[in-house]
């Protein structure tokens, strides 16, 4: 509040925020103009006219942020202040200053292209650079032509490069406000650890018994190793002699955290007791935790990261930017002066860390942006020249505009499909909304809303049973602990997560059910909200064409789940595999022909012979030492054809527009070697045969074992 250096521009803030559109706000760590700046024009009467809108770009911190400022200003969160995030919203009609997901403020916009609702939209934490922001930001700067006289749009950011952005907004202001209140001592390691989780283990108990009191922040990769090092820490803290130094306790912080394990890191450790906070990148800018002395920076972070030339992402533990190497140092001078230990040569930061992080929109799938941007239907929007501050490659594109035209999104001449216009009004990856969509024309949308749930929650079994990094012992171990839960009946993950649901369902939603098949509860219970919402959402997309039956009704008339499958078919017509006879492994076919495996831990089945279907959709690729399908399930070659004729007509250019987007393409159709197109068209009689040639190896190898 008074305290927080932003609060001391006030007057100055106003000022450039009346005489200008569009204002850059470089706040530094701990400045408060996350909690601050919304108030600041609260109390200058801009909710008057309209709402403030406060975008961020993680869930934790709209929610946690918001339950803030409602204890600042007195008042009832969800009432004046309030939080929309994707699957809940925790707003009013009272409602005027509203923290919201970047993601929330894009669909927000689609029912409302002007954003009228309006009067100050500040887009928070951009340094950041999520893909969402960076999009928003494109549409902010087309909006304030549109509405100049009655918005205003801040950019907040700690780190984020003014100039360049001020550019990108035509030369607009930029106002710096310093935030680090006390000098921070950087201390580098003299060589890398081998074991990043042992080293900050190690510092962290040296800090505790020989370091004055104050609390300590841990930056670790994950949530398996913050689970790791909150367990190993415990543990060195109770095995410490009583007396010798002072109690301590230690606390996760990650985006799965209930909140109200969330809201913890913000309370103040009783007295004499030291807090040590293990967290994600979250607490580099988005989060704030009063209290901190001693930080403790691993120097990673895991990144999700997209190849759109093979389609598969991958999860990988990278080294972190110099500006976040800053920021997470900037959190231990906020009280006090304070200490930042790096596990790292001083070397190693000047040598190899980049100066930036890479921008989302640079390693990640673009189908869901496309799709959105396409749907907005405005004539001065193009697609593959759309003004970004840094645009994502050709090839990004060529993959989103191809995945859109594959499941009906958008036509052979890259124009939005009707089908396409619906499929964006759902909170929901482009795979998963046409598969509601065609499920819904099939009579099969009950259980397509199950699976979405499951899959969009991304909470089923236990990260065990799932995790691509678990032992193949261990996998086989767990895989089977739970003896009572469905398999999938052998037609894979999409239809187990179905009959889990199912069987809860069956079971009355009983919280001792989930426990007793290690499924999360929390979970659970998240899935169950998000399917009610994601089937109250279709009844206004469907525009009273729902057809909903009960799980009964689908089960009785379709024991093989077909017409569910089918619509799964439909759905992820890009994300196809066939099978490879001569290989031990799926060739993913259309645009993408890397040779894939089935997860260990998938519950598809392998017939009498040890043969798997001869065709699978899934639901993502993941890159590990191999490359895996994960969540796959079994479709029929009846079913893939349709998909097949698509890729034989596909024209990048024509869904481009008429523009060429990689500099080579003539504009004829799409060349595949002959080694590299799919095997279906060949006849029946011939793939049977080399069927039946397959088991008879098979069985001949059996035999002699």
């Amino acid at each position: 509040m008074a305290n927080l250096p932003i609060v001391q521009f006030e007057e100055q803030i106003i000022k450039t925020v009346e005489d200008n559109p569009i204002t850059v706000i470089i706040g530094e760590t701990g400045s408060g103009k996350s909690t601050q700046l919304s108030q600041i024009l609260h109390r200058r009467g801009y909710t008057k006219s309209g709402v403030i809108g406060v975008t961020q770009p993680r869930r934790v911190a709209a929610v946690s942020v918001a339950r803030r400022v409602a204890q600042e200003l007195g008042v009832q969160l969800g009432d004046e202040v309030g939080y929309a995030i994707r699957f809940e919203d925790r707003t009013s009609d009272l409602t005027r200053i509203k923290y919201l997901t970047d993601g929330v403020l894009l669909r927000e916009s689609l029912s409302n292209p002007e954003l009228n609702q309006y009067s100050v939209i500040i887009l928070d934490e951009a340094h950041e650079r999520s893909l969402n922001t960076d999009i928003l930001l494109g549409l902010m700067k087309r909006l304030i032509k549109l509405r100049a006289s009655n918005l205003k749009v801040l950019i907040t950011s700690a780190t984020l490069d003014g100039e360049k952005v001020s550019q990108f907004f035509s030369e607009c202001p930029v106002l710096n406000v310093p935030g680090k209140l006390y000098p921070v001592e950087i201390l580098y390691s003299r060589e890398r650890p081998t074991s990043y989780l042992e080293s900050s283990l190690k510092t962290a108990i040296d800090i505790h018994v020989r370091e004055p009191e104050g609390d300590v922040l841990i930056f670790m990769t994950g949530q398996d190793d913050i689970e790791k090092l909150v367990r190993k820490l415990e543990e060195k803290v109770q095995s410490l002699e009583e007396g010798s130094c002072l109690d301590a306790i230690v606390l996760p912080l990650h985006g799965s955290l209930p909140p109200e394990q969330q809201v913890r890191v913000f309370c103040p450790p009783p007295s004499n007791c030291r807090r040590f906070v293990v967290s994600t990148n979250i607490a580099e800018t988005s989060l704030t935790i009063d209290g901190v002395v001693y930080v403790i920076d691993c120097g990673y972070v895991k990144q999700r990261q997209y190849n759109p030339s093979t389609g598969m992402y991958s999860l990988d533990v990278v080294q972190i930017s110099k500006v976040q190497a800053n920021q997470r140092a900037g959190r231990a001078g906020r009280t006090r002066p304070g200490k930042c230990y790096r596990l790292y040569p001083s070397r190693v930061y000047q040598e190899e860390f980049l100066d930036v992080t890479v921008p989302e929109i640079q390693r990640s799938s673009l189908a869901g942006s496309v799709l959105y941007l396409k749907s907005l239907d405005l004539p001065d929007i193009d697609i593959l020249n759309f003004d970004f501050v840094d645009p994502p490659s050709s090839e990004s594109l060529e993959d989103a505009l191809k995945q859109l035209y594959l499941i009906d999104a958008i036509d052979a001449d890259g124009s939005i499909s009707s089908l396409g216009q619906s499929m964006a009004e759902l909170p929901l990856e482009p795979s998963l909304s046409r598969t509601l969509m065609e499920a819904n024309e099939n009579g099969c949308l009950s259980q397509a809303l199950t699976v979405a749930a499951m899959l969009s929650a991304e909470t089923s079994l236990l990260p065990a049973q799932r995790s691509v990094h678990v032992s193949r012992s261990n996998e086989k171990k767990r895989k089977h602990t739970s003896l009572e839960l469905p398999d999938g009946s052998g037609w894979g993950d999409h239809i187990q997560l179905l009959q889990i649901f199912e069987q809860w369902d069956q079971n009355d939603y009983d919280i001792g059910w989930c426990k007793d098949n290690d499924l999360r509860v929390r979970g659970m219970k998240f899935v169950k909200d998000v399917r009610k919402q994601l089937c109250q959402i279709m009844q206004k997309v469907a525009k009273g064409s729902l057809d909903v039956r009960s799980s009964e009704r689908d089960k009785e008339s379709q024991r093989d789940y077909k017409t569910l499958r089918k619509a799964l078919c439909v759905g992820y017509a890009s994300m196809l595999a066939e099978k490879m006879i001569q290989h031990n492994g799926y060739r993913t076919i259309g645009f993408k022909h890397q040779l894939v495996q089935v997860h260990p831990s998938s519950a598809l089945k392998t017939d009498d012979y040890g043969m798997y279907p001869n065709y699978v959709v899934y639901h993502e690729l993941i890159a590990t030492p191999r490359p895996y399908m994960r969540n796959v399930c079994a479709v029929e070659m009846k079913w893939v054809i349709p998909v097949l004729k698509k890729l034989e007509k596909l024209n990048i250019n024509k869904l481009s527009g008429g523009r060429s987007i990689r500099e080579g393409n003539d504009g004829k159709h799409l060349n595949l070697s002959e080694k590299e197109k799919p095997s279906v068209t060949e006849a029946p009689d011939d793939r049977e045969n080399r069927i039946q040639a397959a088991r008879d190896r098979f069985l001949a190898r059996k035999g002699k074992k």
